[in-house]
């Protein structure tokens, strides 16, 4: 597919790697639209404060309805604005004009914020009876699902001066605590040899092919994280204990019951996933890494060798053109809508691919707002997971662009429950097309090896984090935790989730302190497990022809966040608060390893 009009960066391999183009979103920091949106959000948060303030729980139906769409409209400019800013900072961190524009706009953003809070606080001020009558309209039902997730806070909110307070004072505290973590993994540079990596560069050596460069990364790793570890854990003991102080005020009865009230998902349905996970270890993880230990000839990996690439691993390296292809070709093969939606992403700069210095690490799909388009970024190196990464990203890129076009800004966010579905099920539509272009036994089995790590990193290393997470947190609203107490506490969640043969080195301790989910969003991780372990029920139902499978799938992506996971579920018989439900995603990874005991 010819390709126009397209930025390109060259990596170090010579292969065209395209970046992102913003414009969509604003042309620059000093652009006319972007002072033109700021002074629209600033007229109408005044106004709506104005017209709106100590009425809300007096309004009809359709003065209700006004109301929120007005709201709707200075929210999407607001998450324009933030998207913007977000998106530029994640090119290079270390950019100063950018980090100052970011930290501008989160701090005019925040008073902004301040004259418009009062509206869900006075949502909740409605009685159930009455909020019941009035979302029976048919403007207003539109909006039924947003309402609800509003007010599933209701029991948990504080006064409205002190709602204000604390959303003012997370630019100095929570907001300040991220940044100073981002910004420090940013600065960070890894010894290798005679050269100094960022932290994606180094990181992906730990799946190099020679034993000796992943010791050396790992080494490296460890150190330069260990020569940090006081600071990190200083931002994690001041994360924890601000989120504490937050829950307490609210009266939260646990750590992870604000992340599952906004997910939209009962805290007995995340602690039966992870239980169901935990008594999976042996089963999965423990299981499989002795059998990698074999092919290795060894009685236990180390742990630089975990995502080692296998004895008889191919050695193939994927250039942009060829990840495309692949990632084009099996959406288009699940469904030619869908495949049209992926290629507007590599035919209109919506990716940014290459790995740079300053640049944020990892990879994610910034949904933006309805009105533009979501962007993804990638640091893509070439190897078969980045492969798998581009489809998870396009997946989740998919599920936006369906969602936001269908819904508006309000009902197009989806709840972590449901937002890792569509990536996760991306992931599996390319490793099937791969698979089934395998030509032989060999290529097979290190295929079929490379899923179950990936599942593994998904399910029990998620899973393990979540576990890690729920500690720390508990243990925080006691005391101060000590270095050496969260590094003792990473180390006894590995050693149980990685089992045996996994063998840790003393720096391996200090490996919880990259982990930008901890910081940037507690408890987020254990989507990852819901998604997977639901993709594997839904993938089944697909390959074994359920009646009108596509069709369901696009409905539930279209639906974002305007349906309950469980009516997004129920065409497809499936529920994940009955205490069987996870046991089918899981023994789906099961017998992928018994296949490869066969092999």
């Amino acid at each position: 597919m010819k390709e126009k009009n397209l930025k390109y960066r060259k990596n170090s391999k010579s292969s065209e790697l395209p970046v992102w183009n913003l414009n969509d979103l604003y042309t620059s920091i000093k652009s006319k639209e972007l002072t033109k949106d700021i002074e629209f959000i600033r007229k109408n948060t005044k106004s709506f404060e104005k017209k709106y303030q100590n009425k809300i729980k007096n309004l009809n139906s359709v003065a209700l309805h006004k109301a929120i769409v007005d709201l709707e409209k200075i929210d999407e400019k607001i998450d324009k604005i933030l998207s913007f800013a977000h998106l530029l900072l994640s090119e290079d961190i270390n950019n100063q004009k950018n980090k100052i524009f970011f930290q501008e706009m989160q701090e005019k953003i925040t008073q902004f914020y301040s004259s418009i809070i009062f509206f869900g606080l006075e949502l909740n001020q409605i009685n159930e009876k009455k909020i019941n009558l009035l979302v029976k309209n048919s403007l207003l039902s539109k909006y039924k699902t947003w309402i609800k997730n509003k007010r599933s806070f209701k029991a948990y909110q504080l006064d409205i001066n002190l709602e204000k307070l604390l959303q003012d004072k997370n630019l100095t505290s929570h907001n300040s605590w991220v940044r100073l973590f981002d910004e420090t993994i940013a600065s960070l540079n890894f010894p290798f040899k005679n050269k100094k990596l960022n932290s994606a560069e180094i990181l992906n050596l730990l799946s190099d092919n020679k034993s000796s460069i992943r010791k050396l990364a790992a080494k490296s790793i460890g150190v330069t994280l260990g020569n940090n570890a006081n600071l990190f854990a200083t931002i994690t003991n001041t994360l924890a204990k601000d989120k504490s102080i937050n829950d307490d005020w609210r009266k939260l009865p646990n750590p992870v019951s604000s992340r599952n009230l906004s997910n939209s998902v009962e805290d007995e349905v995340v602690e039966s996933l992870s239980r169901s996970v935990s008594n999976y270890y042996p089963k999965l993880s423990h299981r499989y890494y002795k059998m990698k230990a074999k092919w290795f000839g060894v009685k236990k990996l180390k742990y630089w060798d975990r995502n080692a690439p296998l004895p008889f691993q191919s050695k193939k390296e994927y250039s942009w053109i060829m990840a495309k292809n692949l990632v084009l070709d099996s959406y288009f093969q699940f469904n030619p809508m869908i495949g049209e939606i992926v290629k507007k992403f590599f035919d209109n700069s919506w990716i940014h691919s290459p790995p740079l210095k300053g640049k944020s690490p990892g990879a994610f799909s910034a949904s933006t707002v309805p009105s533009v388009h979501p962007y993804i970024l990638l640091n893509f190196q070439g190897k078969a997971r980045d492969v798998s990464t581009l489809a998870h990203e396009l997946g989740h890129g998919v599920h936006q662009f369906l969602a936001a076009k269908k819904n508006g800004h309000f009902n197009s966010s989806t709840p972590l429950t449901i937002a890792e579905t569509a990536s996760v099920f991306g992931e599996m539509l390319t490793f099937k097309l791969i698979l089934n272009k395998a030509d032989s036994k060999r290529e097979k089995k290190a295929l079929l090896a490379n899923k179950v790590e990936d599942m593994l990193n998904t399910v029990v290393r998620q899973i393990a984090f979540y576990e890690f997470e729920k500690k720390i947190h508990y243990e925080r609203k006691k005391k101060e935790l000590s270095l050496e107490k969260i590094c003792n506490i990473w180390i006894d969640i590995q050693k149980k989730s990685l089992g045996p043969s996994i063998e840790f080195e003393e720096e391996y301790k200090y490996y919880w302190t990259y982990i930008p989910h901890f910081i940037h969003s507690p408890f987020y991780v254990y989507a990852y497990a819901f998604g997977d372990c639901l993709v594997n029920s839904l993938y089944n139902l697909y390959e074994n022809g359920f009646k009108d499978f596509d069709s369901k799938y696009i409905t539930l992506l279209e639906a974002g966040g305007s349906l309950h996971y469980k009516e997004l579920l129920s065409p497809f018989k499936l529920n994940p608060s009955k205490t069987n439900f996870w046991s089918k995603g899981l023994n789906l990874i099961d017998d992928l390893i018994d296949q490869l005991e066969d092999l």
